[in-house]
């Protein structure tokens, strides 16, 4: 996981309005609104508002976040975070008592084909 010590932060009285891009970790504990991408993680705290499309390679979420994600590596969605939007990412994670509504598109996984499964025999419906 990547060093959180060493991010950049958007303290909690902060507000920004537009594009932001960066090459670091970054962590949120005010409000944006608008696009975010980063080259690496992503943590919006808890208390954080986040109304953007994301693109990062990893995305930790313990506040609110409305907007859709893409993710290289990895979204996490906490216990107490809200979200709203659509995920793609090859890994998603999504704690008990966490709130989403949106699709997710799992990216990097390909279903390996198996035998086609069959009706078992002696086995008839009721009606």
């Amino acid at each position: 996981m990547a060093d959180i010590d060493s991010a950049g932060v958007i303290g909690r009285g902060l507000f920004i309005k537009g594009e932001l891009h960066g090459e670091e970790n970054l962590v949120i504990e005010g409000r944006v609104e608008g696009v975010i991408t980063l080259k690496k993680h992503l943590v919006i705290e808890q208390g954080g508002v986040i109304l953007a499309d994301i693109t990062t390679e990893n995305i930790t979420i313990k506040g609110e976040m409305r907007g859709n994600m893409t993710a290289t590596q990895k979204v996490e969605i906490h216990a107490d975070a809200r979200v709203v939007g659509d995920i793609t990412a090859p890994r998603v994670v999504i704690a008990d008592g966490a709130s989403f509504k949106g699709h997710i598109e799992m990216t990097g996984t390909t279903l390996k084909e198996g035998p086609t499964p069959t009706a078992l025999p002696g086995r008839r419906s009721r009606g």
